[in-house]
């Protein structure tokens, strides 16, 4: 049987090395070889039909057809390719795969589990309990507020072609241009839309736990919509939509640089303008939430790294597999430096230890194999830990749930450490020369943190005009909680009764020892 897809009008470009080196990955492709761009791998299976991803030579398929047959299927075949346009990048034809799409269309569920509610349990276990529903409030109404943005100018900002400019244009603002025949690569354009918008959603509500329990409801919310338009956007188009670092050969697979470097800078820039907490001391609500978030964020993380090969294949195995052995090594070394210090496993050390080593492997999944997965984790795992508690002591910043020390800092690891990492000699799959490599890594991460810091700073300035300062007042901090004060409401409202706490009648926004 030969199907036809007719009338796929609208095919989107993908950018030749969408999340790679374009030369490299077109050279790779026209070979057979190596792993090139992650997001042309459904490209490669139809490019060249006897060589996989791994160079190894294999038989084409032998197919029995009937006299009669063989000119039908030559004649639907050229029918076929006749109604499909052909990827200039790839220069063969764009197709829908079911199977690709499938994938991520799960990816795409298992990203959004990532914020709701995976992120909001793990940070929300590990601040007080008169806050803990407000970070719930701030991970949910982030979800909201981006998604919209992303739906009216967002996604046009990030892929629109513009390889030249810092963002894309606004030829698909509002989602206009996208209909069910549109695809992107192998994908339905709108599956496309959607897995991104959920990497959109994240990004920004990451840098929640950075300024818990005291920045007010409607500035965080402000923030982190500005902080996307001034930072995320420029940095997904440059990266991800064929924008110039990606023509300069960053390789960031799932988002070292486009998520958590930048995440982390905008958190550190936010809790140093904020200022620190009148308590600075993380005092956990909850710390079986903490653990149950670590568990949401670990699964959520394989749509995260396996969707972004953006096919259904040996890259979103291989992807998957160094994410878990990375995470795996990570939360063991953190726990080992634990009991080394204290005598003691902390369970909030075991988890951030494993998400440490989740961010790391982020931008190299697609780049290292098994034994650079277990390296990765493991010295993520040790400078990570070193930010999180000495550098952070020493410098005095209340960056409060450890954004810039996990997130910030994982990510330059292993956007670094994925050119040594990633080379054949530890089972890696890039071709450029290390040292080449490592420089083009550094340099863009480098160039991410500068620019980050001063736009992170830039927006919030533009918050604290918008809506009258940034953070609470000390009564609320130290009394009321933002629960009561930014929603009339509390999560453990048994617990405030038998602590003899009463609310105010006169005022929802505070409350008084009884």
């Amino acid at each position: 049987m030969v199907l036809t897809f007719n009338k796929p009008s609208s095919t989107v470009r993908m950018p030749a090395f969408a999340r790679g080196g374009a030369a490299r990955a077109a050279a790779a492709r026209a070979r057979g070889l190596g792993r090139a761009s992650p997001l042309c791998n459904a490209h490669r299976r139809s490019a060249d039909a006897t060589s996989n991803t791994r160079g190894v030579t294999r038989k084409p398929r032998a197919t029995k057809t009937s006299a009669t047959a063989a000119p039908m299927a030559a004649a639907a075949a050229s029918a076929a390719t006749a109604s499909v346009k052909v990827n200039p990048v790839a220069n063969i034809a764009s197709t829908p795969v079911g199977a690709d799409a499938a994938w991520i269309l799960t990816c795409s569920a298992l990203v959004l589990f990532m914020t709701l509610p995976g992120l909001s349990a793990f940070y929300g276990g590990l601040v007080r309990r008169k806050n803990q529903l407000s970070v719930f409030a701030q991970c949910l109404v982030c979800a909201l507020v981006t998604s919209v943005m992303w739906w009216a100018f967002g996604y046009s900002l990030c892929f629109s072609e513009a390889p030249n400019a810092a963002v894309g244009g606004l030829d698909k603002a509002f989602l206009m241009s996208i209909t069910k025949d549109s695809l992107y690569d192998t994908l339905p354009e709108a599956l496309w839309a959607l897995y991104q918008m959920t990497f959109a959603v994240i990004t920004p509500a990451l840098m929640i736990g950075a300024f818990v329990e005291r920045m007010k409801f409607n500035a965080s919310i402000v923030y982190m919509a500005v902080w996307s338009v001034l930072v995320y956007y420029p940095a997904c188009h440059l990266i991800w939509g064929g924008g110039a670092l990606a023509a300069a050969g960053v390789i960031d697979f799932a988002g070292g640089i486009v998520v958590h470097i930048t995440a982390g800078i905008g958190a550190l820039v936010a809790a140093i303008v904020v200022g620190p907490r009148k308590e600075n001391r993380m005092v956990p609500g909850n710390i079986l939430l903490t653990l149950l978030g670590t568990g949401m964020l670990w699964v959520g993380w394989f749509g995260f790294n396996g969707g972004s090969a953006g096919a259904a294949g040996q890259d979103a195995a291989f992807a998957n597999l160094v994410t878990h052995l990375s995470a795996s090594i990570a939360g063991l070394v953190w726990m080992a430096l634990d009991y080394m210090e204290t005598k003691k496993t902390s369970i909030v050390g075991i988890c951030t230890g494993c998400v440490a080593g989740l961010a790391a492997i982020t931008p190299a999944a697609g780049s290292v194999g098994p034994l650079g997965g277990i390296l990765m984790g493991t010295i993520s795992a040790l400078i990570c830990r070193y930010f999180s508690t000495e550098v952070k002591t020493k410098f005095g910043y209340d960056d409060s749930l450890d954004v810039f020390g996990v997130h910030g800092v994982g990510g330059f690891v292993g956007t670094i450490l994925l050119a040594v990492l990633g080379a054949p000699a530890f089972g890696g799959f890039v071709e450029t020369p290390m040292m080449t490599q490592l420089g083009i890594q550094t340099a863009a991460a480098l160039a991410t943190v500068a620019y980050t810091g001063v736009a992170s700073y830039l927006a919030l300035k533009v918050t604290d005009k918008v809506c009258g300062g940034l953070r609470v007042e000390d009564v609320v901090e130290t009394k009321t909680g933002l629960d009561q004060y930014c929603h009339g409401e509390a999560c453990y409202s048994l617990d405030d009764l038998a602590e003899g706490i009463t609310i105010d009648k006169k005022s929802d926004a505070e409350v008084v020892p009884a």
